[in-house]
């Protein structure tokens, strides 16, 4: 595995800080879907959320033989520009990564990671990205309080046909399990769920889960290969 460090552009003259981690050639040589990069979104800007924060998830998928890229959004680190409260203005910065993947690493096929509030971010983006074919939140944010902030982004990815996995612990601090439960009936097209019994909102995005949070990916990858694959959510 190797990292690299760019710069990618977005609109309005934003420049946006980025980490490939490409995988070692043998390692993509036997990964069966070597067309597939991973884009991960970072949490929350405002509260201190920055690409770093990704980067174990990003090293143990691109050990798996998956090329994926971290970036800051827009004011964070290096990036220009300013966050936004709702993040409405980064789910640009996710198109023009995702756009920018597809034109330099060979890719294809997407994968859309987003953790805590890079989860609605990153699921605005969904249907606005062809490439992209599935989507992955870490801790989406689908609680009251903090619908305040992010519920504008629900509709695009509850409405979204693409196969889409939701990773929550069961004591998250800002969505409890039966609104995550209740928010996912009304969801389209295939929906998987995948419950980390005890653990909070913080704790998850923690280091000592990124292990975990690449075996679901990864298996989540996989099964994108199995048509015969429609699980609907399991609590």
């Amino acid at each position: 595995m190797s990292r690299e460090t760019c710069t990618i552009e977005a609109n309005n003259g934003i420049s946006l800080d980025a980490r490939i981690f490409k995988p070692a050639t043998t390692q993509q040589e036997e990964a069966s879907e070597t067309s597939l990069a991973i884009v991960l979104v970072h949490p929350y800007s405002v509260l201190g959320g920055c690409q770093g924060l990704m980067k174990g998830i990003a090293r143990g998928l691109s050990n798996g033989g998956f090329p994926s890229v971290t970036f800051d959004m827009r004011g964070v680190g290096r990036s220009t520009g300013r966050p936004s409260l709702t993040g409405s203005s980064e789910i640009r910065d996710v198109i023009a990564v995702c756009k920018w993947v597809c034109q330099n690493l060979a890719a294809n096929r997407i994968l859309l990671v987003g953790s805590s509030a890079g989860a609605p971010i990153a699921g605005s983006a969904v249907d606005r990205i062809e490439e992209v074919v599935g989507y992955v939140s870490l801790g989406y944010p689908f609680g009251l309080t903090a619908s305040i902030l992010f519920g504008g982004h629900h509709k695009a990815i509850l409405q979204s046909p693409k196969p889409k996995l939701f990773v929550m612990g069961t004591r998250d601090g800002f969505t409890s399990v039966k609104q995550l439960e209740n928010k996912l009936k009304s969801a389209a097209g295939r929906v998987e769920t995948h419950l980390i019994e005890g653990v909070s909102h913080f704790q998850m995005e923690g280091p000592a889960y990124d292990a975990q949070m690449v075996a679901l990916i990864t298996e989540f990858i996989r099964s994108l290969t199995d048509p015969s694959n429609t699980t609907r959510p399991q609590y």
